[in-house]
């Protein structure tokens, strides 16, 4: 199918690996042009390196920095528009569930959780909102979780800042359509990549957390990050024309909530 994606311009923040990098990846095989993103250079140049060997050097380009800063979100974006002309999607893949468990947190547990996991994405959001809407219109996709729409036994901190990150995609979505911006989100269940928080967990406890998947997960199993990525990828594309406001989720049916 083609998405109608050709030369447009999407910046992802937090792709130097797993489903941001899959994301990217995704960007580059219907030919748009993309910018990746991420804190340490190191790992951002080899996935760059990666992702120019597979779909050209022309329309991949590597920028480091820490993007819940609205500083380094300020250069980031300035340079994309220098470069490729405009932009077109943006992809707030910001945040980790890694957070403290339990009820006994602090304030400063719980402003950890919401400066990762909310804060950021939003930051993103309002320096690209304005960019977007003199371009003519494009989307905003959140990279958001489960964890935001059911108890499923995730650190409490984590799992109401990506709620607020469902609820804050949705008040944007009203503000920014008479604009022409779409704004979507999408919620992944457990996904195994390297380097990821499932890798370490079935370190710790393979047999446990196998057996969680096989009883929790109708598919029984874990997504891959490509998985996740074809649905973002969509939600960004002319074939998703008239969806805004929405949260797809991709989680192997995991979810019980309608």
């Amino acid at each position: 199918m083609n998405l109608g994606l050709k030369d447009k311009v999407a910046f992802i923040a937090g792709s130097s690996r797993g489903i941001g990098l899959a994301v990217a990846r995704s960007f580059l095989r219907e030919q748009a042009r993309v910018a990746i993103s991420g804190r340490d250079s190191g790992p951002l140049d080899q996935a760059r390196d990666l992702l120019a060997s597979e779909g050209g050097p022309d329309r991949i380009m590597a920028i480091p920095g820490d993007m819940t800063r609205e500083s380094d979100l300020d250069r980031a974006l300035n340079l994309v528009e220098t470069t490729f002309g405009g932009l077109d999607a943006v992809v707030a893949n910001v945040g980790s569930g890694t957070a403290r468990s339990g009820w006994d947190l602090s304030l400063e547990d719980w402003q950890a959780a919401l400066d990762l996991n909310l804060l950021g994405s939003m930051a993103l959001a309002r320096k690209a909102m304005s960019r977007l809407i003199a371009r003519g219109g494009g989307s905003i996709t959140f990279v958001s979780s489960i964890a935001g729409i059911e108890a499923i036994n995730a650190p409490i901190g984590y799992s109401a800042a990506k709620a607020a990150v469902l609820s804050a995609m949705k008040g944007l979505s009203r503000l920014a359509g008479p604009q022409g911006v779409r704004v979507n989100a999408v919620a992944p269940g457990n996904v195994l990549f390297p380097g990821g928080s499932w890798e370490r967990k079935l370190r710790e406890r393979e047999d446990f957390f196998k057996e969680y998947i096989r009883t929790e997960v109708p598919l029984q199993r874990f997504a891959r990050p490509e998985e996740i990525a074809d649905v973002v990828v969509f939600l960004a594309s002319e074939r998703a024309s008239f969806i805004t406001g929405a949260c797809l989720v991709a989680d192997g049916g995991q979810t019980r909530s309608l």
